[in-house]
């Protein structure tokens, strides 16, 4: 599965900012996406200076996919709350938004929802609550019948 881009596409660059956000459990994400040559920056960091590679990995996944289009747009993230995996996928899905939104482009969109829908979808699941009689949500006291 590869994504096809004419030329007239990368020329044609529209002036515009687009502003996205995401959610993962109670991680958000939002992105900034605007003409540029291809800066990528979380937090004010650059994207190469993340450490842990399964991490990276997970945010440059649409990255990766939109390879030709990634020369022509700068990204900056803001990601805040949440763990460092919620925090990704966060990531991976706003960045995804961006571009389908920045180009306007069915095709592209197609394409994402084609290699995973959660590209450009959140994911509903939450943690689930508590309940009385037990220390989590499903687990009960144990009963001694001794």
């Amino acid at each position: 599965m590869k994504l096809e881009i004419s030329k007239d596409k990368l020329e044609e660059i529209p002036e515009k900012i687009i502003l996205t956000s995401s959610r993962r459990k109670s991680a958000v994400a939002r992105v900034t996406i605007k003409p540029g040559n291809g800066i990528i920056r979380i937090n004010g960091r650059m994207l190469t200076s993340i450490q842990e590679k399964w991490r990276k990995e997970i945010i440059k996944e649409p990255l990766t996919l939109l390879k030709p289009l990634l020369d022509v747009v700068d990204i900056k993230v803001n990601v805040e709350g949440g763990g460092k995996m919620g925090r990704a996928q966060a990531i991976r899905t706003a960045i995804s938004r961006a571009f389908v939104k920045f180009f306007d482009d069915l095709l592209l969109e197609q394409f994402l929802r084609e290699y995973d829908r959660y590209l450009l979808i959140q994911d509903p699941r939450r943690k689930e609550m508590r309940k009385w009689g037990g220390p989590g949500a499903r687990a009960r006291k144990q009963k001694s019948y001794r």
